[in-house]
């Protein structure tokens, strides 16, 4: 099966929609990317759950749920989800009401991505309490039960340390079947990628194609041991993107300060170069086992990265 290829949505989490004064231009701007998306043939647009920027700067940042139910009407065949929404931030039973709403909405497009959540600083600028990192991993093995729960059961009953729901209603459930689809965000090895095994129909990884790799070899390993079919959970990673005629001057157009995004040597890494270097690197992702590519465009919030690559690997 080829490479399937999604887009990283440029909400303003890296400050990406700082040039713009006005947030209704900012935001019919963000528009265009997932139309781009839609029109091109790219799988899914994948939206960033977080409140202010990387940096904590004034930047305009959109929320994420409510960008992509205005989205879901916007487009009319690429897929939505979050990469991914931020388990702390909504109490699981009403994320997983919001999904099924969202699935409706989109006419079944929704992939429900979740993580544990690690940003510290927007926790605390939100007024949440922020947890131990074993606590948030315990939360989110919890919070995976309620929400198939609550997509699966007529009146969803569950009893746990963190949370509990007595009867909950939840219709209409979504539009897919058995359930809409849950990617689980993280690479950690002991415990999200043994929930992946547990409860996930997709899995997410950064980094390099040598983690990438080992990550997946986890993974499996989990799912051996949890009797699970390693090739029911597909398999996605994120880079990023900057085509140009040469490879130098594509190495030229890469921003500052993407090492916070983009772990260890992203440019070894990233779909960095001329199309045929491009061409190369996606054949190493694919290589490894990768099924789909969820793409950063660092000429966002313009589009003519996103139209560059889909004419040369798409359609």
């Amino acid at each position: 099966m080829a490479l399937a290829y999604d887009v990283l949505l440029a909400q303003g989490f890296a400050g990406e929609l700082g040039r713009f004064q006005n947030p209704v231009e900012a935001y019919e701007a963000l528009t265009r990317q997932a139309q781009v998306a839609d029109e091109y043939g790219y799988a899914t647009v994948w939206a960033a759950d977080h409140f202010v920027t990387a940096f904590q700067s004034q930047h305009m940042v959109f929320e994420s749920w409510t960008t992509l139910a205005a989205l879901a009407r916007d487009t009319k065949r690429v897929r939505l989800g979050h990469l991914v929404t931020g388990n702390g931030y909504r109490n699981p039973a009403l994320q997983a009401k919001m999904a099924s709403t969202l699935d409706v909405l989109s006419h079944g497009r929704l992939n429900f991505g979740i993580g544990a959540g690690w940003n510290e600083a927007e926790y605390r600028a939100y007024g949440y309490e922020v947890p131990s990192t074993s606590e948030r991993l315990g939360q989110l093995r919890e919070a995976l039960q309620v929400i198939r729960a609550m997509w699966t059961q007529e009146e969803a009953t569950f009893e746990g340390k963190y949370y509990q729901i007595r009867g909950a209603i939840n219709q209409p459930k979504g539009v897919q079947q058995p359930h809409i689809p849950i990617m689980i965000g993280g690479g950690g090895e002991k415990v999200t990628l043994k929930l992946v095994a547990q409860y996930g129909d997709f899995c997410n990884i950064g980094g390099d194609l040598a983690t990438i790799e080992r990550k997946f070899s986890v993974l499996k390993q989990h799912c051996e041991a949890v009797g699970r079919d390693y090739n029911s959970i597909r398999r996605t990673a994120q880079t990023l993107c900057v085509i140009a005629d040469t490879d130098e001057q594509a190495q030229a157009l890469i921003p500052p300060g993407l090492e916070f995004a983009f772990p260890g040597d992203f440019r070894s890494y990233g779909l960095i170069g001329s199309i045929e270097t491009i061409r190369q690197r996606l054949a190493a992702y694919e290589a490894i086992g990768v099924q789909e590519l969820a793409i950063a465009f660092l000429d966002i919030p313009q589009v003519e990265m996103m139209q560059r690559f889909a004419r040369a690997f798409i359609q």
